[in-house]
């Protein structure tokens, strides 16, 4: 309908608007839009499928697309690097060894195959189907947008922190390129405090190796404990900032720059791991870090901390349940089978993991051969494998230097990948939130992205001080564990009983054309929460107060370590109260249904219960299945529900809705 005209029932201003004063109307002018948006004048009368044109929807074909991969290979490659991470080099091969070596594969790809893969294929198609981010997507439920909430504090608690790796990267990484390595090198004490503030060593300098001795003392300076936080540490907060400068230009345009880097990020690191284990089986004891690496425990599996362990691992590696898969899928094309996906970047996933042990194994087994100790006095994990055990081996090689650069420079890469993904999805998601501004123009959307990089750069700093890592192993335990499986949980019970799994299958066969296998019915409906929730009470039943090392964090830093942790969960209860109190008790069940604007985000793709009907007519009372009546003023009202004739009641639309079960209700709700 074009500007200036007008109906029966209602008035246009001057400016082509309705005006706000007249009654609510149907517009039932005989015109059927093509996919071109000609009119077809043989067309039966239904309702309009667009409202009129506004200011605001002017401007809209003015901001900023929102942006699309440029091939399959992009979203496969970004989500490989997304997956796989740090975590696959110093985690899963100490977590292995620690939990029965090859015994350790057993609840791993069991937890692998019935909560991660099942989990992943869920949220790539959640995201696709609507092309949303994690916020916005959650038109399909407002009264649960907190999960999208959750998932989004996720990702930025652990974007926070992981940038503070990669600067520990750049450190090594710059301090690499000499010859002989610095933490080959004995270092030079006189039995007192190294640096002011930092641990005192007087008494354990003849017991830390020379690769310990350079990552607490030259890198960390590290304090007594986070009672004694010290001064920051110009050289990592330098570090920290290059980082931080690293993922800005890479992001500055969004996913357009974001899937040309994949293609390097995602590859790269196999050919320098692949380098690495060919090396390092050459080393004289490697055979025996192998032995060990691989030799089941059985009796392990009985232990529920190692089945608590997998499923921490898995959520971890994959990056389910923190919203960047999401919206990572939510760039895809409507009909991308992403089945497919879901089934080959777990794989990668899994075998980079178990490619990796043996990368670290070799080296460690030749390492515990040099020293005439066993492979399990040398294992460590966490920041101690990258950064104290393998340094020490690398030292131990020929050509050490090169080695060495060739490793940390593979660290960035890994680290990078994955951080790049992190924090564009919580840039995005913030921006789709606030389009009209944030997506008006380049300007706006470049100078967002800088102040978000700014923010995290001062909001991390205190972790390059003296106390720092006291404060980035805190972050990281409390993200990673019980916040991803709540959001598992509650994504299960919100898509396969309060949105429908029959919903949300019809859906998926609209992208796909076909209906989810029984094996994903299964998995969303009993399985994959039935699990969740026996990790998170055993979890919770297996608590111990955070250590680090021999170090016992104080009761306020374990009180700040629940804060952090309850955070994520506590704003999916908190958003779903605030909702109940926004709309009142009438309108709340109605926040459980979802919004008239859900489903496929492009006219074309909108069919089936998602497009718009001829009226039918029940008792004397007009039906219209999905909807798109004209309110005066700006409101629109579209869905995929039964709604029966506005009545005339001001600023009111009584809404009769229909349920998959057959049972109707009417309520008022305000608009």
């Amino acid at each position: 309908m074009t500007e200036g005209s007008h109906t029966d029932n209602g008035q246009l201003s001057h400016n082509g608007l309705k005006d706000a004063n007249a009654p609510l109307s149907l517009i039932t002018e005989p015109m059927k839009f093509g996919h071109e948006g000609t009119k077809d004048s043989t067309a039966p009368f239904s309702l309009i499928t667009e409202p009129m044109k506004s200011t605001t929807e002017i401007k809209e074909k003015e901001m900023l697309q929102r942006g699309n991969w440029g091939g399959k290979l992009e979203f496969i490659l970004t989500c490989v690097g997304y997956a796989v991470g740090l975590g696959n080099v110093w985690r899963f091969p100490y977590l292995a060894f620690k939990n029965g070596g090859g015994a350790f594969l057993i609840p791993y790809w069991i937890i692998q195959l019935f909560v991660g893969m099942p989990l992943f294929f869920m949220e790539l198609c959640f995201g696709q189907f609507a092309s949303l981010g994690p916020l916005s997507i959650w038109k399909i439920c407002p009264a649960l947008k907190g999960i999208g909430i959750a998932s989004v504090l996720v990702s930025a608690f652990i974007g926070l922190y992981y940038n503070v790796i990669i600067g520990y990267c750049f450190f090594y990484f710059f301090a690499s390129m000499s010859d002989p390595l610095p933490w080959a090198e004995e270092l030079r004490t006189n039995g007192t405090n190294v640096t002011q503030g930092s641990l005192n060593l007087t008494l354990v300098n003849n017991t830390m190796s020379k690769s310990e001795r350079y990552f607490y003392e030259t890198l960390l300076g590290m304090s007594e404990g986070l009672e004694v936080l010290g001064n920051v540490r110009w050289e990592l907060a330098l570090c920290l900032l290059l980082a931080w400068f690293v993922v800005m230009a890479v992001l500055s345009k969004g996913i357009k720059s974001l899937g040309k880097v994949v293609y390097f990020t995602a590859t790269f690191p196999y050919l320098l791991l692949t380098a690495l284990l060919v090396r390092g089986a050459t080393l004289d004891g490697a055979s025996d870090g192998i032995y060990y690496y691989l030799t089941p425990q059985w009796e392990r599996l009985a232990d529920s901390n190692v089945w608590s362990d997998a499923a921490t691992q898995v959520f971890f590696s994959l990056s389910a349940c923190s919203g960047g898969l999401v919206l990572m899928a939510s760039f895809n094309k409507f009909d991308n089978f992403c089945l497919r996906d879901a089934l080959i970047v777990p794989l990668i996933d899994c075998l980079t993991s178990f490619f990796s042990g043996f990368v670290i194994f070799t080296v460690l087994g030749a390492m515990a051969k040099a020293k005439g100790v066993e492979v399990a006095d040398v294992a460590q994990g966490g920041t101690g494998l990258a950064f104290i055990v393998y340094p020490e081996a690398i030292s131990q090689m020929p050509a050490p230097t090169v080695w060495a650069i060739l490793f940390f420079f593979m660290m960035l890469i890994i680290g990078f990948s994955s951080e790049f993904s992190i924090m564009e999805t919580v840039i995005c998601s913030l921006i789709d939130e606030f389009p009209h501004i944030l997506r008006k123009n380049w300007k706006n959307s470049t100078l967002f992205r800088l102040a978000i990089c700014l923010t995290f750069y001062c909001l991390a700093l205190p972790m390059t001080t003296n106390g720092g890592i006291y404060v980035l192993e805190l972050l990281d335990s409390s993200v990673s564990g019980f916040p991803l499986l709540f959001v598992g949980l509650y994504e299960c019970i919100a898509l396969c009983y309060v949105y429908g799994y029959n919903r949300f299958a019809s859906d998926i066969e609209m992208m796909l054309g076909r209906k989810p296998w029984i094996y994903w019915r299964a998995c969303w409906c009993c399985i994959t929460p039935g699990i969740l929730l026996a990790v998170i009470v055993f979890k919770a039943y297996q608590y111990t107060p955070l250590k680090f090392n021999d170090y016992e964090y104080p009761d306020w830093g374990v009180a700040l370590w629940w804060i952090v942790c309850l955070i994520p969960i506590l704003a999916i209860p908190a958003w779903v109260t605030y909702r109940r109190h926004a709309v009142g008790g009438q309108g709340f069940r109605s926040e459980f249904l979802p919004r008239p604007e859900w489903g496929p985000a492009s006219p074309e793709n909108r069919k089936g219960r998602y497009a718009p009907q001829v009226p039918t007519e029940q008792n004397g009372v007009k039906f219209y299945d999905n909807a798109a009546y004209e309110y005066p003023d700006k409101f629109t009202i579209a869905s995929g529900l039964r709604h029966t004739l506005p009545e005339s009641l001001p600023g009111y639309v009584n809404q009769g809705f229909q349920t998959d079960q057959g049972r109707a209700f009417s309520e008022s709700t305000k608009l």
